[in-house]
């Protein structure tokens, strides 16, 4: 299962009613969180979610309001008592402004390791995460984040039988391991029948639209992405500062067919993006506005149902 909370919807600046950009997923007691803007710790009390098992931080780039917020975060988590090691992940220069903001969060009980993006596209496994990261089109180093749960074919009893694994390998074999037992390997494809399909949350800010957005996207169970702007008349301000007006983030969503998607980091001066709705669905019905703290669990096509606890 893997659980997902958009902690802020916000752009550019605070609002009483609106936090800055920040989203959580949590997995198998581990937790990872994208961009981490003014008031995401205040938002993550408010959810009643711990910062403590936040084992990776990613950021899209060095924007005030996608990375204002981490000495807070940092320090609130060494509050909570972390001792392990955090890893952050973001374009060049990462160290050198972690560096600066932690000026002010010098002390801390857990190191800090840090991943510089330079290429095109990069992969990354992480705990339960694979992480992939891509470079978008925005007016400084930007990237977006598609964050996977892979899932290993079914045990087939049969075929280890048949191949005379040990039942005393089984339960690592299962797990991904290989392993010599008396003088013989034994590795997982032996066991285990095609990977099944897993879990994938796209999550994308800050750029003008490209293929390569669909892409990272495609079938996702949840495509978080930015809409700006909804308003009318925005279309060449959007080209200016780099940034989506709904219309074209729904129309990436259309090329992407993700299970559901949801739109964010709005404009200061998009109070009410569900007014815009009605037309963004015209283009792809599944996209809806996000608010702050909408959470969504998903599960194994197997499983149950995903779950949307989309209030606060």
């Amino acid at each position: 299962m893997l659980d997902v909370c958009l902690l802020g919807t916000g752009g550019m600046m605070p609002l009483p009613y609106r936090f800055l950009t920040s989203m959580m997923a949590r997995c198998d007691g581990s937790s990872l969180l994208i961009d981490c803007g003014e008031g995401t710790q205040v938002a993550l009390r408010q959810k009643g979610w711990s910062p403590k098992p936040v084992d990776v931080i990613c950021f899209t780039h060095y924007h005030a309001d996608h990375i204002s917020g981490l000495p807070g975060f940092l320090l609130t988590m060494g509050n909570a008592e972390r001792t392990e090691p955090v890893t952050m992940i973001g374009p060049r220069g990462l160290e050198r402004v972690v560096g600066a903001l932690r000026t002010i969060a010098p002390e801390l009980p857990f190191p800090i390791r840090c991943i510089e993006l330079g290429e095109q596209r990069q992969q990354f496994k992480l705990g339960p995460f694979v992480i992939d990261a891509y470079r978008v089109n925005h007016n400084v180093a930007c990237y977006g984040y598609a964050v996977s749960i892979p899932r290993a074919g079914r045990f087939d009893v049969e075929r280890a039988r048949a191949q005379g694994v040990p039942m005393k390998a089984w339960s690592r074999l299962q797990k991904g391991e290989t392993l010599e037992m008396d003088g013989v390997t034994y590795t997982p494809d032996m066991v285990l029948g095609p990977d099944r399909r897993g879990l994938k949350v796209a999550y994308c800010t800050d750029t003008r639209p490209l293929p390569v957005i669909a892409e990272y996207a495609k079938d996702a169970d949840l495509f978080i992405c930015e809409g700006m702007y909804g308003e009318p008349g925005k279309e060449e301000k959007a080209k200016g500062y780099k940034h989506m007006t709904m219309y074209e983030a729904a129309e990436l969503g259309r090329r992407a067919q993700p299970k559901e998607m949801w739109l964010t980091h709005y404009s200061p001066s998009l109070t009410h993006p569900d007014d815009y709705i009605g037309n963004v669905r015209k283009i792809f019905p599944r996209a809806k506005a996000a608010r702050d703290g909408w959470t969504l669990e998903l599960t194994f096509d197997d499983e149950a149902d995903p779950v949307r606890k989309d209030e606060r």
